[in-house]
């Protein structure tokens, strides 16, 4: 007698579920990629580089727009990569790269050439290690408590951004900044081992239940439609918030009276409300309406914004930062959600490199922006920062459109094609 796999939502309750197994791998893989270690701790590097080099901000911060640009061109092709091949077989090179590349960064000399290279090589890989890597791994594994395991996962990057940055802080005012390089090339490693045992894809199920959860739309079909190009926008504009925010924040932060020590705490609690953020996000996702808690935690993400613009006080950062960051990056959880919903798991991870494209455009021009800004008039001044919390309220009334088409594009989900019968690694 053959035995069939059973349906997902069959087993996802239990604890002893493997796939919270891999979920939890890829906690830990997140927790110590591209997306916590990046971004979180740029900023930190801003005053001693230019103190080391005299590189202007501007100078300094197009190399993370450079390295968000290369995320935006490479992205589509790195999710075909995931949609043929094994997770591992990207993952773990990407891993090897991106520490290496990182722990270069120590030998860095006075030509700013260099400086772009790397981060250049920092974009190639960047979604090789990042969330956009485990993600469809984690679709392979749940369909009912899909909303808590995607949590799960990005939670991992708001671990990674508590923790990663006082260390890197720390190390800096203590031992200079090329040995925090150092230091953030060991911690890329640590998500490398269970990675390797864990991260696989789900056996495709035997039972016709679960064979919908494995089909998709083309991906021309899923372009021709309204709710695609609506989440891509939604996370570009949230990118540009929020990286431009976030790449300048400590040095905001002490242009306005705050201690060095209160900005890289800023910068923790910032993920530490980003971890509260995305675990209630995706307790709710499983249970309500999506569209209409993405349009809320956007509405708290301006909020945090304009608070950071007037902060003059740690507690007044600390609280800007908190609501900051429970609003802006829960966004993660939504739109794979949102996309597996919509347009099924055939091609997600192709349609997910796509709105990847939108985030690092918006990543890339949000920090060179202010870096522009910065240059320009000498500070960090409230009214370009009020005008960040403007685009945070735009993405906010964006976000209603994506409400109010879901009746209508329901009927997406009509149009899916078979799924391929091979089991998947």
């Amino acid at each position: 007698m053959t035995t069939q796999v059973a349906p997902l939502s069959h087993e996802e309750s239990s604890l002893r579920y493997p796939g919270w197994k891999v979920a939890a791998a890829a906690f830990v893989g997140v927790g110590t990629s591209f997306s916590p270690i990046v971004p979180y701790t740029f900023s930190l590097f801003l005053n001693p580089l230019h103190t080391e080099f005299g590189w202007q901000r501007e100078a300094i911060s197009g190399t993370f727009a450079l390295a968000a640009i290369t995320v935006a061109l490479v992205s589509p092709g790195i999710g075909v990569l995931f949609d043929r091949f094994a997770p591992r077989r990207i993952i773990l090179p990407s891993i090897l790269i991106f520490a290496m590349a990182l722990a270069s960064l120590s030998l860095l000399g006075p030509s700013i050439k260099r400086f772009y290279l790397t981060f250049f090589i920092l974009g190639l890989v960047a979604n090789g290690t990042a969330q956009f890597a485990y993600t469809r791994t984690i679709l392979t594994w749940f369909s009912k408590r899909r909303g808590i395991a995607l949590a799960i996962i990005l939670t991992g990057s708001g671990v990674g951004s508590i923790l990663i940055p006082p260390a890197t802080q720390w190390v800096i005012d203590h031992h200079g900044w090329r040995n925090a390089y150092l230091l953030l090339g060991g911690i890329a490693l640590c998500g490398l081992p269970l990675t390797a045992l864990l991260v696989r894809n789900r056996p495709l199920p035997a039972t016709r239940e679960d064979e919908s959860a494995i089909a998709g739309v083309t991906v021309a079909v899923a372009l021709r439609r309204a709710p695609f190009w609506i989440m891509a926008f939604i996370i570009m504009l949230s990118a540009f918030n929020e990286n431009g925010l976030v790449t300048n924040m400590a040095a905001m932060l002490t242009e306005h009276g705050i201690s060095p020590q209160s900005a890289a705490l800023a910068l923790s609690v910032r993920g530490g409300a980003g971890i509260i953020g995305r675990l209630c996000t995706g307790f709710l996702i499983d249970r309500f309406s999506a569209q209409r808690i993405q349009t809320f935690i956007l509405m708290l993400s301006a909020a945090g914004t304009l608070i950071l613009a007037f902060s003059g006080t740690s507690a007044l950062a600390l609280l800007g930062a908190a609501l900051l960051g429970i609003g802006l990056g829960s966004e993660a959880d939504i739109i794979p959600y949102l996309l597996a919903n919509y347009f099924g798991r055939k091609h997600f991870s192709v349609l997910y490199g796509l709105t990847w494209t939108a985030y690092a455009i918006g990543g890339a021009t949000g920090p060179i922006v202010v870096g522009h800004l910065y240059d320009r008039w000498g500070s960090y001044q409230p009214r370009f920062i009020v005008g960040l919390a403007c685009v945070a309220l735009l993405a906010t009334l964006i976000s209603l459109l994506l409400r109010s088409e879901r009746a209508d594009d329901r009927v997406i989900l009509q149009e899916l094609i078979p799924a391929d019968i091979s089991t998947e690694e």
